[in-house]
């Protein structure tokens, strides 16, 4: 109770009351503040003022107004890069090898948009990506994001007609390769910014992309595109002209594809280059890669082999040392070996794959002698070999006007031992590209000059490299020609109507330094032989053993790709070609040379018929039997291997 009525007590109370005297209004209004306390709190109040005045003008006044336009641009305003049209690639003839097409880009300022779980079905549909993806997209913090770029038209249509919120477009160009994997690693590809990153998209950059332009978007408070204006019109790109024929390398890759699955083979590569001009008129890989498939490309089929690949070439080498023998009149075509079972260097020795007593210069070359072309070899000096090799190219980078060009490898002539120098004449401890290769032979197949390969065809002519004398050359065009006719390693490589020439090549691979009995197989050559229009490489990675010569896996391939090539430009057959046999109805072992000698026994068989038949019945005589076609060659000895 007296707690209550203390409370009672203190409510009736007045306040001064309460608080007391000291506490009164009035006795607080007359304690005396210190100036120096009221100075200083006056002097930060004008400075608060002072300095929220000074901020307002340095904002507002025109001294700094950058972070209010770039915020504000952030919220209302978009710059965009929009690519120019790239240029085509084409081939020698007009063909579209690589090409753009409108497309679109799809983005979103995720802040400004309202998608519906519907939509985000359907637009998952249409691109093809996630629903969760898109959903982290549209969560994005970012005031800026795309949702797929290179859209077809006619896709990017039906996804604005969906009308989400705050989802835009930009235009795009597509890249598309009408050959897809015929001709993918010579024209290579793009990235998703259309930039060139493989092959000759990458190589010539520049030229196809041309000059980006750059358009301004502006948005409203809802989001809404007010103002879409052109800051900077793009440059288109300019077209590249290569020297590909793609009827040419259609057959090519056909043929090569063909060939690497029935040898069941890792890989392979063949190069056609014209001998007149250096124009490569095809260049083909196998495995290969769709270009207008990205998520399929594997790095390994973007590889192209025929020019960043090298290998040690095995006797495709050796018409250049023997080449170089002649050159330097240390031998003849006429000059004699003994050969031999073995060549020994100290404790190593060198053999060739059969037994000969002894070969002149001629028959070195024709039988792909080891031992002959070491000893030929071993007539010069190192640096005096090394020079002709460096002569044809070895061991430098070609310049053809595409990326990744490997150089090989050639070891300064000083650090060449006896065997080194010997093993190096016939393709061994020395590599090489196909390409390179190839631009070697036309030293040969020309008049001694070596003329340098190009994939682009609108280029400034270049000074053709003198190698051999003519002198030289005819007589190694002699050699080579030698080498696919009767007796020589090469025979699977002759052409119907076609006289021809080249070399087989067989040599073991090299895996973390050392020889395993793996193989490449190889034959490289010219055609016709007697006017040489091509030279041809072929390169075929690691075949079925058994079938892993030079002679059984590469020149058959040789052969197609030459009768198929030489038909396409139209060039006159150099050969006179023996009409093929027929054989008469009713009787397999009787053959006649033409289908006139058929028609005439059978004349006679009718009229013979018509006759009364008389009782009385003579012999019958036969015809002489005719020797097939097939039948010539099977009495030559067998082809040996290891060339």
């Amino acid at each position: 109770m007296k707690i209550i009525n203390k409370i009672k007590g203190w409510i009736s109370s007045s306040p001064e009351e309460v608080r007391g005297v000291n506490d009164s209004v009035q006795d607080l209004l007359s304690i005396r503040v210190p100036a120096g306390r009221v100075r200083f709190l006056y002097f930060i109040i004008v400075l608060s003022f002072l300095i929220l005045i000074g901020r307002l003008a340095y904002l507002q006044l025109g001294f700094n107004t950058d972070f209010l336009q770039k915020q504000g641009e952030m919220r209302f305003q978009r710059t965009l890069d929009v690519s120019a049209v790239r240029g085509r690639i084409l081939d020698r003839n007009g063909a579209v090898l690589a090409s753009s097409v409108p497309g679109k880009g799809l983005w979103i300022i995720p802040q400004d948009t309202n998608i519906t779980e519907e939509q985000l079905k359907k637009l998952a549909s249409l691109l093809k990506v996630s629903k969760q993806e898109l959903k982290k997209k549209f969560s994005s913090k970012r005031t800026f994001v795309y949702l797929k770029r290179q859209v077809p038209n006619d896709v990017g249509n039906e996804v604005l007609a969906l009308n989400i919120a705050g989802l835009h477009s930009t235009r795009e160009y597509l890249r598309q390769y009408p050959d897809g994997i015929i001709a993918a690693q010579i024209v290579g590809l793009t990235g998703i910014d259309g930039n060139g990153v493989e092959g000759v998209e990458l190589s010539a950059d520049k030229l196809l992309t041309g000059t980006t332009g750059s358009r301004r978007v502006m948005k409203d408070r809802l989001g809404r595109i007010i103002d879409d204006v052109w800051i900077r019109e793009p440059q288109n790109g300019e077209d590249i002209r290569l020297t590909i024929d793609t009827r040419i390398q259609y057959l090519v890759y056909s043929a090569l594809e063909k060939q690497v699955k029935d040898l069941n083979a890792k890989a392979g590569a063949v190069v056609v280059a014209d001998t007149q001009t250096g124009d490569i008129l095809a260049l083909a890989n196998y495995p290969s890669f769709d270009p207008n498939a990205r998520r399929k490309i594997g790095r390994q089929a973007i590889r192209n082999r025929a020019i960043t690949d090298t290998y040690e070439p095995g006797s495709t080498m050796k018409p250049f040392s023997v080449a170089a023998g002649l050159e330097e009149k240390k031998v003849t075509p006429n000059t004699l070996f003994q050969i031999g079972h073995r060549m020994t260097f100290g404790r190593r020795s060198i053999g060739d794959s059969h037994y000969s007593k002894e070969l002149t210069v001629a028959g070195i070359i024709q039988q792909s002698s080891n031992i002959g072309t070491s000893k030929i070899a071993l007539l010069m000096s190192p640096q005096t070999m090394w020079s002709y090799y460096d002569k044809l190219g070895f061991g430098k980078a070609p310049n053809i006007g595409f990326p990744g060009a490997a150089p090989g490898r050639l070891r300064p002539a000083k650090s060449w031992r006896p065997i080194e120098q010997a093993t190096m004449s016939y393709g061994h401890g020395v590599t090489v590209s196909l390409l390179q290769l190839v631009q070697a032979y036309t030293a040969i197949a020309r008049e001694g000059d070596m003329v340098p390969l190009s994939i682009m065809k609108d280029r400034e002519p270049a000074q053709p490299q003198v190698v051999y004398s003519p002198k030289t050359a005819n007589q190694m065009k002699a050699m080579l020609a030698s080498v696919v006719e009767k007796g020589g390693t090469g025979t699977r490589a002759q052409v119907e109507g076609f006289s021809v020439a080249g070399k087989t090549g067989t040599a073991y691979k090299l895996e973390g330094g050392q020889y395993v009995k793996k193989y490449v197989a190889s034959f490289t050559g010219y055609a016709p032989a007697s006017n040489p229009r091509i030279v041809v490489g072929v390169m075929i990675d690691e075949p079925m053993k058994g079938k892993h010569w030079g002679s059984t896996a590469a020149a058959p391939l040789f052969s197609q790709i030459v009768a198929g090539t030489l038909r396409i430009m139209a060039v006159n057959p150099d050969k006179v070609v023996a009409p093929k046999t027929t054989y008469v109805k009713n009787d397999s072992r009787q053959q006649v040379k033409d289908k006139s000698l058929k028609t005439v026994v059978q004349g006679k068989a009718k009229k013979a018929a018509s006759q009364p038949v008389s009782n009385k019945t003579e012999p019958v005589k036969k015809l002489p039997r005719i020797r097939a076609a097939n039948d010539v060659g099977k009495g030559l000895k067998k082809e040996t291997g290891g060339a």
